[in-house]
C-alpha cells in the first residue's frame, strides 16, 4: 500500500512530491548546465589545448600552459605568474578585511535606527551599484588627484610626496576595491543583526562582563551566518576583479583578472587565459573549502 503524507494541506505521496519537486527544479538544473557547467568543462578542455596560429586553437592535448603558469617558459623559471596570483589573493584578503572593519559598526548602527531612517541608510548603501563601476572608478581618479584634498592630506601626513597622485598605487586600488564590495559586506551584516536576540546581549552585561567578552559571547555567535556570507560575497569578486586594479592601480599594478582579459582580448592567448581562469576557480575553490571547515570548527567548538 502506499504511503500517503500531508504536504501543505494535501495528501499525496512520496513519489508524487518527489516528481513535483524535481519538475519544479529541472528549469534551474538545465540554466546551471548550459550556463555553468558546460562552459566550466569547456574551460578545463581550453586549458590543456595549444594556441595555433595567428590566435586558433589546437585542440591538441598538452600541459605547456599549466607549465607558463607556474613559470616556465622558453627563456627559463620566472615567478611573475606566481606573484600576480599572490598578489591577487593578498589584494583580496585585505580588501575583505578592511570592508568587514567598517561593514559591522555600519550594520549595527543601521539595524539600530528608526524604521524610515533605516530603510533611507539601506538606499544610500545600494546607490553605488545604479553607477557603472568604470564611473565610479573614474571618480576614484579624479577625487585622488594631486590637486584635490585628499592627496594634500596624503602628503602631509607624510604618506606621499608632494604634488603626487595617491593613484596609479595600492593606496588607491585599496580604496576602489574597498568603495565597490563594501555593499556587499554591509547586506548581509544587517541582515543578520537586524535578526539578533538582544536579551543575550542584555544578560551578559547584567553578569558584569567585559565588552569584549559580550561582543565574542553574545554578539558574534549571532552574527557568524551573515559574518561567513559577507566574506564570500566580498572575496570571491575581489579576487577576480580587474576594472579597478587595471584604471587605479596602472600597467605595473597587474592582478589575475587583469591577466587574464589580456591574454583573451590582447594576445589571444585562449588556452593560457584559460589556464588561469582554471587556477582563479580552484584557488577561490580551496579559500571556499577553507572558511567552510572554519565554520564547521567554530561550530563544533
Amino acid at each position: 500500500m502506499t504511503e500517503r503524507v500531508l504536504w501543505c494541506g494535501e495528501l499525496t505521496t512520496r513519489g508524487r512530491l518527489r516528481r513535483r519537486g524535481w519538475g519544479l527544479a529541472v528549469l534551474a538544473v538545465l540554466w546551471l548546465m548550459v550556463f555553468l557547467l558546460l562552459p566550466s568543462l569547456l574551460l578545463v578542455g581550453l586549458a590543456f589545448a595549444k594556441r595555433g596560429t595567428y590566435g586558433t586553437v589546437d585542440w591538441s592535448f598538452t600541459f605547456e600552459n599549466i607549465k607558463r603558469l607556474i613559470g616556465w617558459g622558453i627563456f627559463g623559471w620566472s615567478a611573475d605568474n606566481l606573484l600576480i596570483l599572490v598578489r591577487s589573493v593578498w589584494i583580496a584578503l585585505v580588501t575583505t578585511v578592511l570592508s568587514l572593519l567598517l561593514a559591522y559598526p555600519l550594520a549595527f548602527y543601521i539595524a539600530t535606527r528608526r524604521p524610515r531612517m533605516r530603510y533611507l541608510m539601506l538606499a544610500v548603501v545600494m546607490v553605488p551599484f545604479c553607477t557603472n563601476m568604470v564611473v565610479r572608478t573614474s571618480a576614484w581618479m579624479l577625487l585622488l588627484s594631486p590637486q584635490l584634498p585628499l592627496a594634500r592630506v596624503a602628503a602631509w601626513m607624510g604618506l606621499i610626496g608632494r604634488d603626487m597622485p595617491l593613484y596609479p598605487g595600492a593606496v588607491a586600488v585599496y580604496i576602489g576595491m574597498v568603495s565597490s564590495f563594501l555593499p556587499f559586506a554591509i547586506l548581509p551584516l544587517y541582515t543578520n543583526v537586524e535578526r539578533m536576540d538582544w536579551s543575550i546581549v542584555e544578560a551578559a552585561e547584567d553578569l558584569y562582563a567585559s565588552r569584549w567578552r559580550v561582543f565574542r559571547h553574545a554578539i558574534l555567535p549571532q552574527t557568524k551566518a551573515g559574518l561567513s556570507a559577507a566574506i564570500i560575497l566580498t572575496f570571491i569578486p575581489a579576487m577576480g576583479a580587474f576594472v579597478v586594479p587595471r584604471l587605479l592601480g596602472g600597467s605595473n599594478y597587474m592582478l589575475v583578472g587583469d591577466l587574464i582579459e589580456q591574454k583573451f582580448r590582447d594576445a589571444r592567448d585562449y588556452p593560457f587565459g584559460a589556464a588561469i581562469s582554471l587556477a582563479l576557480m580552484l584557488l577561490t575553490l580551496i579559500c571556499l573549502f577553507a572558511l567552510r571547515r572554519r565554520k564547521v570548527a567554530m561550530e563544533s567548538s
